[in-house]
């Protein structure tokens, strides 16, 4: 069996998950920063079910969970939860998932609450705001730094995940990688089968990330599937008669709510939204998709009063930035301050994204716009924004360079909002011969779930090691509510 990198532990403690004695929780010793194998340590945290046909158990399959943030623990324990995966994969594989370092109870970052529920909005107008949001980023990074335990803060990119991942092989006795990443999880896979190509037995990309793309191209694709899979919900209430809004123009009515938001005269669940908040709004329910709820909520939205007198978070933004640098430092005095998880920092310490001052950032909103004329504050805006003045990166963009692995299976959906089809098809080139892209041909962030037709690809690929044929795919399959109009 190929042994784990250096410094970390060789053995889980296994035992019994407190609220779910039917799973196992663990934990593995690890090295903060794997360039001081010596040095300060944290514990990863894990969960794991035993293969249910011991006699048929094909070895131990890894969950790479999404987000940044997702939790995997989670994933395993509770029976509602381990439904993420198929009765004939649990007969087979014991399923092992992991909270990420940074995450969940991984040695979470964690900054002061009060801090985190001022992040200006991502929408900026000015180049006061522009400037307000990098010094309070600069305030959150420094909190984010001294508040989270043995100096993770700066060590939580993905590249220092793989490692992780590979301590967690070593340590189940596998001599090869089986693992299935989602959305974000995606990420790990790619630059484990990079790093350890011989070590991978099997590798499901299942909403595919390109970790390739600089700030221009990340924003065009992220806005244009988050458009297409907006566009399929239109689509969907105009030959849909169960559909809230079937029989009315679905794109006026979202643009006076739009509008409303920006104007603070929308009200959605006691406090009054920004247009960047509906995006967001819609953007989750994409992910199912959840098209009856996402049209009883417009609906709702459009028949809603303004508020009482409430600030939305888009006038907040100039306040809270002018209080920046006061309010963190004053405190309050005699108490402790409350504190909150924080996994974006993952992201800052995958990706650069510059922009040139508030003129070039004006100008990619501008651009964001053109090509998703409804969903022209995609949450991709946050992403940029949140690392403004962020240090270089240790786990920068670059093209994929696998070579020696086994076949990778991708999965994607054509109508994902969040890690679109777009990303797929750049991601699968990368890799070349050494990955098949299988397609599902319908919507949602995700395909194993959507779908029996993959869910049989998938498990038959991480089983028996079967490859789909290059170019095949399964049909889509209509969300729950769908009546033919």
């Amino acid at each position: 069996m190929a042994p784990g990198p250096v410094g970390a532990d060789t053995d889980i403690r296994w035992k019994p998950c407190e609220e779910d004695p039917s799973a196992e929780c663990g934990a593995l010793s690890l090295p903060v920063d794997w360039g001081e194998p010596d040095g300060q340590r944290f514990d990863l945290q894990l969960a794991r079910r035993r293969a249910t046909d011991p006699d048929a158990r094909v070895g131990s399959m890894v969950f790479g969970p999404g987000g940044p943030g997702d939790s995997g623990v989670n994933r395993i324990v509770g029976e509602g939860n381990i439904g993420r995966f198929s009765d004939r994969l649990r007969s087979r594989f014991d399923i092992v998932s992991f909270d990420p370092r940074g995450v969940g109870l991984s040695n979470p970052v964690r900054c002061s609450k009060e801090l985190l529920d001022r992040r200006p909005s991502p929408v900026m107008r000015s180049r006061a705001e522009f400037d307000a949001t990098a010094s309070y980023n600069r305030e959150l990074r420094a909190d984010c730094r001294k508040n989270t335990e043995h100096g993770l803060f700066d060590h939580v990119d993905t590249l220092s995940m793989v490692k992780d991942l590979d301590a967690v092989r070593a340590a189940l006795g596998e001599k090869s990688l089986t693992f299935h990443g989602s959305s974000y999880g995606t990420l790990l896979g790619e630059q484990y089968a990079e790093q350890y190509p011989e070590r991978v037995r099997a590798l499901v990309l299942e909403a595919v990330v390109d970790h390739s793309l600089g700030t221009r191209a990340f924003l065009s694709t992220q806005a244009a599937t988050l458009q297409d899979s907006f566009d399929e919900f239109v689509a969907w209430c105009g030959r849909t008669e169960s559909c809230a809004l079937h029989g009315s123009d679905v794109r006026a009515l979202w643009a006076e709510l739009l509008d409303r938001a920006g104007r603070g005269e929308l009200s959605y669940g006691g406090t009054a939204p920004t247009a960047f908040d509906l995006n967001v709004m819609v953007m989750k329910r994409l992910y199912g998709p959840e098209w009856t709820r996402l049209g009883k909520e417009l609906r709702e939205l459009g028949e809603s009063t303004p508020p009482a007198r409430q600030e939305t978070q888009a006038g907040q933004v100039t306040k809270a930035a002018g209080q920046a640098g006061q309010a963190g430092q004053a405190g309050r005095a005699g108490q402790e301050t409350a504190l909150a998880d924080n996994a974006f920092e993952v992201f800052c310490q995958d990706w650069r994204l510059p922009v040139r001052g508030y003129q070039g950032y004006e100008q990619e909103l501008r651009r964001v716009a053109r090509i998703a004329p409804d969903m022209k504050y995609p949450r991709a805006l946050m992403s940029v924004s949140a690392c403004l003045g962020a240090p270089e990166p240790g786990n920068p963009q670059h093209r994929l360079k696998v070579r020696g692995s086994g076949t990778v299976l991708l999965t994607n959906s054509v109508h994902d909002p969040a890690s679109g089809y777009n990303w797929a098809t750049r991601v699968a080139e990368q890799l070349g011969n050494s990955a098949v892209l299988h397609t599902y041909e319908g919507w949602g962030h995700g395909t194993y779930n959507s779908s029996p037709c993959v869910q049989d690809v998938v498990d038959a690929y991480l089983i028996s090691l079967e490859v789909p044929p290059r170019g095949a795919g399964c049909p889509a399959v209509e969300p729950a509510g769908f009546m033919p109009g």
